[in-house]
């Protein structure tokens, strides 16, 4: 496809310009009923929209300083999933509430015990009558504590292989026998949460699916994790990305340093690449591909990207870079005027912090973890990309955690 985006005067950039004129501040729904908020799915939900036209409109709302509605697990993970597999009679309760952000969700994966093998999980879901009943935990759910919904992922037949004895549920926050503990993370902010499941009934008709058809439909919800995750902001599609940095440094006159000069070129060829391999990603799955193989190599460059990006702003910032709240050109006020740069990059994973440059340094060192490590990504393009054979220790049938547990574990 041709990656040269079209001019400021394309009728397609003016219709959306005029949009926006017509709605300066507008609501969730308001950009439901545009088809703005996922304007490649058919009506009644978006308009069908090609690789351009959606980058177009991403363009021009994030011009206007306008935001979809921040239910990201819910717009990007369950409802591709729930179109994909679920009834008419989810898809008519549960869609639209999802795009106009009226109800958030999160997302029931990762086990404690379970490690980087996610089919390792041990929550369970008995079938009694016409409900299932839910024993287990979860870890790592970010905005549970926020969510009406999660999609959960728990063992439903013990007795067969890992992968075909997993099931996929729809889970209300609210049921009784569900507590969760917050999880503090270093930057201070609470976004995680353990999930304890104590004989949790849930409906039968909140199965996704078939029973036992789990793992299938949770590696289309990764894929499409993977595609999200690796978006321009560098915490994991949110935050200041790349281009933010070089636009701080080019407002204070740049820099005569020829080591920071190389590696600011450097950073922004890794940008560009990413950019363009999202493109390319993007055109896929609006042509009808499930996310495969190329989401985990965007997702295993975007991941050190972040990180290069947030060292690379601290660096910058030089000694006033050891304070809470500095930025890589000084201190920043997140009280500044709205739709500056400076303001939009304090929302998302780090609400009303003062600088997101100093909390997304911190809190860096998790993006090669969260999502699938960086370890079991670079397996997975070796296995299913480059050809390449399993480890022994996948050849001998162990698991990726049970390869590496201590002797006589």
């Amino acid at each position: 496809m041709d990656f040269d985006l079209p001019p400021d005067d394309d009728p397609r950039r003016l219709d959306v310009r005029a949009w926006l004129a017509a709605n300066p501040e507008p609501t969730g729904r308001e950009l439901h009923d545009a088809g703005y908020v996922v304007p490649h799915w058919p009506a009644p939900y978006g308009i069908d929209a090609d690789p351009m036209q959606q980058v177009i409109i991403d363009e021009e709302l994030r011009r206007a300083g306008v935001r979809r509605p921040a239910n990201w697990i819910g717009i990007g993970w369950a409802a591709p999933t729930i179109a994909m597999a679920g009834t008419v009679e989810m898809k008519a309760r549960y869609l639209d509430p999802i795009f106009t952000g009226e109800e958030f969700w999160c997302q029931m994966f990762s086990e404690p015990d379970a490690g980087s093998d996610l089919a390792n999980l041990g929550t369970r879901a008995v079938r009694d009558g016409d409900e299932y009943v839910v024993n287990g935990s979860k870890i790592w759910t970010s905005g549970g504590h926020r969510a009406d919904f999660g999609i959960l992922i728990a063992r439903t037949d013990p007795d067969v292989a890992k992968h075909k004895g997993i099931s996929y549920f729809i889970c209300p926050t609210d049921l009784p026998g569900i507590t969760m503990s917050p999880i503090i993370d270093m930057t201070s902010a609470h976004s995680f949460n353990q999930v304890f499941f104590d004989d949790v009934r849930i409906p039968a008709s909140l199965l996704v699916g078939e029973e036992g058809d789990g793992w299938r439909l949770a590696r289309v919800t990764l894929a499409n994790e993977r595609v999200s995750l690796s978006s321009a902001g560098s915490l994991w599609g949110e935050g200041p990305s790349a281009n933010d940095l070089l636009e701080l440094v080019r407002q204070v006159g740049g820099t005569s340093d020829a080591v920071l000069r190389q590696r600011l070129a450097a950073l922004y060829c890794e940008a560009e690449v990413l950019r363009l391999n999202r493109l390319r990603t993007l055109s896929a799955q609006l042509a009808g591909r499930e996310p495969g193989s190329e989401a985990n190599i965007q997702k295993a460059m975007a991941d050190d990207h972040g990180q290069h990006v947030m060292e690379l702003a601290k660096e910058i910032g030089g000694t006033s870079g050891m304070l809470v709240g500095s930025g890589p050109v000084g201190r920043l006020d997140a009280s500044k005027e709205e739709g500056t740069t400076e303001n939009r990059l304090t929302t998302g994973q780090f609400p009303g912090v003062s600088s997101i440059w100093h909390y997304g340094y911190v809190f860096s060192p998790a993006l090669t973890l969260g999502g699938g490590t960086f370890a079991v990504q670079r397996n997975i393009i070796a296995e299913r990309v480059l050809g390449l054979p399993r480890e022994p220790d996948a050849q001998r049938g162990l698991s990726w955690s049970e390869a590496r547990a201590p002797q006589g574990a």
